[in-house]
């Protein structure tokens, strides 16, 4: 028995490193949607082949201080992207108020940003758009409301980051349709996730995979 019980704590140190070297390191890392093939990239002076994904499409547009935003604005930066229109009484509150939550976890932190894209230009006027961000106390540093050109805001969420966008009918009244997702960019323009920008968990999934993603950059 007391044998028994010496080469049980004499295993222990070797299992608890055996645990720690297989465990104890973060295997967790996010998918990079749209792969696109592969080409030859140098890395260190070598040359290796690796896999090429989608990225965003470049993009310019204005936000609600009148400043021209761009995708080269945020490259190397890591983004959360949704559409909406400040007309919409569905789902667009309640999308921005999840994305204010956003900002709240990553506040001050100029390596995140939030780009939100107005589906309705010729109403979401700089002034409209600078009313809408104070009523969710939006940084306007790091949380942009875009308007501009509506052919090629919905071009962008088509083709660019892969979701429903557009107007169902030509009225005074406009009737949109556009996806309940954010969209999570990493530094480089790649898609790394889609989320329901109306639920508190799937935002909360998010928040942390936004941290897994620093780390990432972090190594």
């Amino acid at each position: 028995m007391k044998a028994g019980v010496l080469i049980i704590l004499l295993a222990l140190p070797v299992f608890l490193y055996i645990f720690l070297r297989v465990f104890g390191q973060n295997k967790y890392s996010l998918p990079v949607y749209y792969p696109q093939g592969v080409d030859s990239v140098q890395v260190d002076g070598k040359w290796k082949v690796d896999s090429v994904y989608h990225t965003i499409t470049p993009f310019e547009f204005t936000n609600q201080d009148n400043k021209k935003i761009s995708g080269a604005a945020v490259k190397g930066k890591i983004y959360v992207a949704d559409f909406f229109f400040t007309r919409c009484g569905s789902i667009c509150p309640k999308m921005s108020s999840q994305l204010s939550r956003v900002q709240e976890a990553f506040k001050g932190d100029q390596d995140i940003k939030i780009l939100s894209f107005s589906i309705d230009p010729e109403h979401d006027s700089v002034e409209v758009l600078k009313n809408y961000a104070a009523q969710y106390k939006a940084e306007s540093n790091q949380w942009h409301f875009l308007t501009g050109d509506k052919h090629k805001i919905y071009e962008l969420g088509q083709k660019g980051f892969k979701i429903a966008v557009g107007k169902e009918k030509e009225e005074v009244t406009p009737d949109y349709f556009h996806s309940s997702r954010l969209m999570l960019i990493d530094k480089q323009g790649r898609i790394r996730g889609y989320y329901n920008g109306v639920s508190r968990d799937d935002v909360d999934k998010l928040i942390l995979e936004i941290k897994v993603l620093l780390q990432e950059y972090k190594g």
